[in-house]
């Protein structure tokens, strides 16, 4: 019997990697402040940093070196290298600015993902234009009306959300999204 082979569209940010994490811990050095990474409960910045400004908030994203303190999600090498070799076609999908995107494949993609080719990468503003059969992300706004099967990632800013109620299935970690591909859609 020949199982299925499935393109699987994959986010970057918090999805395979804890920008978020990093991002918050930058912030707290620079300006003194004290949010703690289960306290972003919106996906907005600003909301959780009011004291600061937008370009206070998103300098970390533009300065090269902060992406070499991003680090992989536990298990998510592991597992998309065996999504691979189970033959499924695999395309990180981000949203990342323009002006991040040299950084953030050299610090995280390259380094800790070696299998996956620039080739691979899609650089979007909107993933709902983007073909697969399944999207993984923390970000509902992406999962939303788009045409493939939604996986949502848990995070502190989606925690609120009715996933459920909305198509999606949240997940809490890469061993289980590995099982429910194997299980549920090959």
């Amino acid at each position: 019997m020949n199982k299925k082979k499935l393109t699987i569209l994959i986010d970057m940010d918090d999805t395979i990697e804890n920008l978020l994490e990093c991002w918050v811990n930058e912030l707290n050095k620079a300006y003194g402040t004290d949010v703690k990474y289960d306290e972003v409960f919106v996906w907005d910045m600003t909301k959780v940093f009011p004291s600061l400004t937008k370009t206070e908030i998103y300098a970390p994203l533009h300065n090269p070196n902060f992406w070499s303190k991003v680090q992989p999600l536990p298990g998510s090498v592991e597992y998309i290298k065996r999504l691979i070799d189970d033959g499924h076609n695999i395309y990180i999908v981000t949203t990342s600015h323009y002006t991040d995107i040299k950084s953030k494949i050299e610090n995280v993609l390259e380094k800790h993902f070696p299998f996956i080719s620039w080739k691979n990468v899609i650089i979007t503003s909107n993933k709902q234009l983007v073909n697969g059969d399944i999207l993984i992300d923390d970000g509902v706004h992406n999962l939303e009306g788009g045409k493939y099967i939604k996986i949502l990632m848990d995070a502190p800013h989606n925690r609120s959300y009715d996933a459920e109620k909305n198509g999606m299935l949240r997940v809490y970690n890469w061993e289980e999204i590995y099982n429910v591909v194997k299980s549920q859609f090959c």
